[in-house]
C-alpha cells in the first residue's frame, strides 16, 4: 500500500478552543496542523513563522479553505527570547487566551560528526530543542493561571533511532522528548497536558531542501506502507492530543510511524 488514504474530514474536535502554532507558514506539518485545527472548529487561531510573505499567504489560505475568520499571524524566531515573549503576549490578547500550543518549529540538515561545526550543531539545538523550551516557558504561566491548557511538541523517531549524519537533529529531538516528559509532570499540577508526536518521515518542501532525495526515498521505502506520511496524517494525531479525547495522556510521545519505533 503506497497510496495515501483520502483526507479525513473534521469532527469538531477543537470546538471552542483557541490554537497557537509555530513554524506554520508554507506546506509543512505546521501549516497542516493549523489548517486541521481550523477544520476541527477551533474558535480562533494564530500562526507564527519567520517568513512574512509565506505567513500572510498561509493566513489567507486557511481563511479561504475553512471559512474561519479569526486567524491571526505573528512573526517569530523561536531562537530569540524577546520574539517568543511578544508572540505569546499577542496570542493571549488576540485569541483571548491560548488553549492549545503546538511547538512545531525545528531545524534539520545533514552533516557527519567530524564535519559538523559548532555553529551548525548549536543552530539545530537552539531552534529545535531550546526553542521548544522557550515557547513552553513563556506559555505555561498563562495556562497555570487558568488551570488548563494543552501543549504539543513535534519530536521525531530519530529521538529513538540512529541515522548517519543526523547526530545534531537526533540529539535535539531526543531532548524534546525528555523535555516533554519532565515539563508534563510539572504542568500536571495545574491541569495542563504536555505531549509530543514523533513522525518517521513526512514529505514536504522544507524536508526536501534539508535532506537528499536519495536519503528520503530510501527512508520512505522502508516504511510499512512503502511511502512517507502525508503531513496531515501527522497533524491528525496532533489534533487528537489537542482534543479532550486524550484527557488522561501527558508526558507521552506518540510515534506516528508505519513501523516500530
Amino acid at each position: 500500500m503506497n497510496v495515501a488514504p483520502e483526507y479525513v474530514k473534521g469532527h469538531n474536535l477543537l470546538q471552542g478552543k483557541s490554537v497557537l502554532v509555530t513554524a506554520a507558514a508554507g506546506a509543512g506539518i505546521g501549516f497542516s496542523a493549523a489548517l486541521r485545527a481550523a477544520e476541527e472548529d477551533c474558535r480562533a487561531l494564530m500562526i507564527s513563522d519567520i517568513h512574512p510573505g509565506r505567513l500572510a499567504k498561509a493566513v489567507d489560505a486557511i481563511k479561504e479553505k475553512t471559512g474561519l475568520q479569526n486567524v491571526f499571524a505573528q512573526l517569530c524566531d523561536v531562537s530569540k527570547e524577546e520574539q517568543v515573549q511578544t508572540l505569546i503576549k499577542q496570542a493571549e490578547e488576540q485569541l483571548q487566551g491560548v488553549d492549545v500550543l503546538i511547538n512545531n518549529a525545528g531545524l534539520g540538515g545533514q552533516a557527519s560528526v567530524v564535519d559538523m561545526t559548532d555553529e551548525k550543531w548549536n543552530m539545530v539545538i537552539d531552534i529545535t530543542l531550546t526553542g521548544t523550551f522557550r515557547m513552553t516557558r513563556a506559555m505555561l504561566p498563562f495556562m497555570q493561571q487558568r488551570k488548563a491548557g494543552v501543549i504539543i511538541n513535534n519530536a521525531s523517531v530519530l529521538g529513538w533511532r540512529a541515522q548517519k549524519e543526523q547526530a545534531h537533529y537526533a540529539a535535539a529531538k531526543a531532548g524534546v522528548m525528555a523535555f516533554t516528559r519532565c515539563s508534563a509532570l510539572e504542568a500536571a499540577d495545574d491541569g495542563i497536558r504536555i505531549n509530543a508526536v514523533s513522525p518517521s518521515i513526512a514529505l514536504h518542501d522544507f524536508l526536501k531542501k534539508a535532506a537528499s532525495a536519495d536519503m528520503l526515498e530510501e527512508l520512505a521505502s522502508k516504511e510499512a506502507f512503502g511511502r512517507a506520511a502525508e503531513v496531515w496524517e501527522i497533524a491528525n494525531v496532533m489534533m487528537f492530543l489537542a482534543s479532550d479525547y486524550s484527557s488522561y495522556m501527558t508526558g507521552e510521545t506518540i510515534s506516528v510511524s508505519s513501523q516500530r519505533a
